[in-house]
């Protein structure tokens, strides 16, 4: 049989990152930067209040209670060079610029709250509650490197750096795919010998998860003609393409059936469990890789986040490798099948004493219940057949 390592490394090696395009802010989120960003201008542009207060000369308020008269009002905002001399206040709201001459905020908590003349009853240092031009960022400074992944956080820094357009590597769009004529759409009735179809929604979701946009395309038949329709239609909108069933050795295996013959597709025994039966390839004249992924609901969550996460990372323009792993304390034992890399469903959890993990009951490829009481994959090395309670073993967090 193949191994996991070897069968990963040829997926990676043949899916590359997307084509870098341009894009409006609204549609950055959830793509990766494809390009180095600089703020044109400082941030903050010009020295700014922190609250709303009155702008003074730190040396008029040192003697306090002190009465100073209130000169003008500057409100966020306010475009209009305004300055100040010594013995005076201004009252300023929060964002407002500070005006010239004046290098301190007090707290208008700090004060009676007049409009004409003002009592502060607290001294304030120089600089308090002054936002100062270029503290955050100085002008030509880097905002954001390429590489980066962008969230709320590094839309806002965009839009503060004045950027209305960005260059990303967009979200890979993915088609998933089921195959069976045992299964049926939830929510309608079950006929005999049909289960609720949930291979799908499992996959949509955890591409979504993983930083792509999908395109659940439901489920086909067990007609390898009907299945190719079905594929050729849906990868004019496609990046990649997951299927999951008909990929096994026995008859009525349509992935299989209609993609082999192609000879883009290899279909192959890798070593692990669950999720032995694998395929790979690139399919259509734009050769778009697809990941077919057995059909056991367990077996095909596993291949997804050890073989297709990966893959999506680098379609993305994110650093390639195998998923990230964390050691914890096994709190059971547990035993493993030779020759094969395992993945057993368990829970786990971290503290301060540090990080433990339970496998769970129901460790059966078809177990959907219990995977969905999981929240880690414990990895068990094809030459470890069993695995004492308090050894250390590696996780994958999903």
């Amino acid at each position: 049989m193949k191994s996991v390592d070897r069968h990963l490394a040829d997926i990676l090696a043949t899916v590359r990152p997307l084509a870098p395009l341009e894009v409006d802010l609204e549609r950055a989120h959830g793509t990766v930067l494809a390009e180095d960003v600089a703020s044109p201008v400082a941030l903050p542009p010009f020295d700014n209040s922190a609250l709303d207060g009155y702008a003074v000369r730190a040396g008029d308020v040192a003697g306090t209670p002190v009465v100073l008269p209130v000169i003008e009002e500057v409100a966020a905002g306010d475009s209009e060079l305004r300055a100040m001399g010594p013995g005076m206040a201004t009252r300023i709201m929060t964002g407002a610029p500070v005006p010239a001459g004046a290098d301190a905020v007090v707290p208008v908590e700090w004060t009676d709250g007049g409009t004409a003349r003002v009592t502060v009853h607290r001294p304030v240092p120089a600089g308090n509650a002054v936002r100062r031009s270029g503290e955050d960022v100085r002008a030509g400074d880097i905002v954001l490197r390429e590489g980066a992944v962008i969230g709320p956080a590094q839309l806002g820094i965009l839009a503060g750096a004045g950027r209305r357009r960005v260059l990303v590597r967009p979200r890979p769009r993915v088609v998933v795919m089921s195959t069976g004529a045992e299964l049926a759409e939830p929510g309608t009735p079950l006929g005999h010998g049909q289960i609720w179809e949930s291979n799908s929604f499992m996959l949509a979701a955890a591409v979504q998860a993983a930083g792509g946009e999908v395109f659940r395309a439901g489920a086909v038949t067990d007609d390898p003609k009907r299945f190719l329709e079905s594929l050729e239609a849906q990868l004019v909108r496609a990046d990649a393409v997951i299927t999951s069933g008909g990929v096994s050795m026995g008859a009525y295996e349509p992935v299989k059936e209609a993609l082999a013959p192609l000879g883009k597709v290899v279909f192959e025994k890798v070593a692990m469990q669950p999720g032995m039966p694998q395929g790979f390839g690139v399919v259509g004249d734009d050769e778009v890789p697809i990941f077919t992924l057995p059909g056991n609901p367990v077996s095909s969550f596993v291949s997804f986040v050890v073989f297709v996460e990966p893959a999506l990372r680098k379609m993305r323009g994110l650093p390639e490798g195998p998923p990230v792993t964390v050691r914890a304390t096994m709190t059971a034992s547990l035993r493993s099948p030779a020759r094969k890399r395992s993945y057993l469903r368990a829970v786990l959890t971290r503290d301060a004493q540090g990080s433990t993990v339970a496998p769970v009951v129901g460790q059966g490829s078809h177990q959907l219940a219990a995977l969905a009481s999981a929240n880690a994959l414990v990895v068990v090395p094809e030459d470890v057949t069993e695995l004492p309670e308090g050894a250390e073993v590696d996780v994958i967090p999903l």
